[in-house]
């Protein structure tokens, strides 16, 4: 979570949101395509990092509960290896900015349609991830406030941004044009995802060493 605030300074941008200028986008990555690389091999290990703390998370918590563990793993895991499969549009959006930039006239109107396109993809497999995320956090979540291994609150946290997130992705997925009726039920999902994982990760590492 924390990488990607770093990802989106060094140019990365989520492109969840509905309206871009992808003539825009690319420039922006030309301006600076050494950041840019910097941007996806951060969220590289940022994915990485999802799927390695779920294995870990399997290993610590299972016993409490097999069936919810094997409902997380799946779903958190693939989320980590959709989004490490989906890095090859950030990189080909690399080449394409690079050629966008030296092009005119119907060659580079040719580029600007093929960006928007790998864009639209990469927003509609983040919705996807998306909703990974919030069936494996629901599973875990559920877990945290039924074996009380943490304090509930945590857990129910965890409830809360699980529900509101995945009802947003699939509400986007079923009838995007209801999206923004929904958008303060996602803000809250989103803010307690956030807190979320920032107070179950201190938790964890504090009472892991003690």
């Amino acid at each position: 979570m924390f990488l990607n605030i770093p990802m989106g300074v060094f140019g990365k941008r989520m492109v969840e949101i509905g309206n871009y200028d992808s003539d825009a986008w690319l420039q922006n990555v030309n301006k600076n395509p050494n950041k840019y690389k910097i941007s996806i091999l951060l969220a590289l290990i940022e994915h990485a990092l999802v799927i390695t703390l779920t294995i870990m998370l399997f290993i610590v918590f299972s016993s409490y509960n097999i069936i919810l563990g094997i409902v997380w793993v799946p779903f958190r895991m693939g989320e980590g290896l959709v989004q490490i499969y989906d890095e090859k549009n950030y990189w080909k959006l690399l080449n394409i900015a690079r050629q966008h930039s030296v092009t005119s006239g119907a060659e580079k109107k040719s580029l600007s349609d093929l960006s928007r396109n790998i864009l639209q993809t990469i927003k509609y497999r983040y919705i996807f991830v998306g909703l990974l995320w919030a069936i494996g956090t629901l599973a875990f979540s559920i877990l945290l406030v039924t074996y009380e291994v943490v304090p509930p609150i945590i857990g129910w946290l965890g409830i809360v941004a699980s529900i509101s997130l995945g009802f947003g992705d699939g509400i986007e997925i079923v009838k995007p044009n209801l999206k923004p009726k929904f958008e303060v039920l996602t803000a809250i999902g989103g803010l307690s995802a956030i807190i979320f994982e920032i107070i179950l990760g201190g938790w964890l590492l504090f009472f892991s060493h003690i």
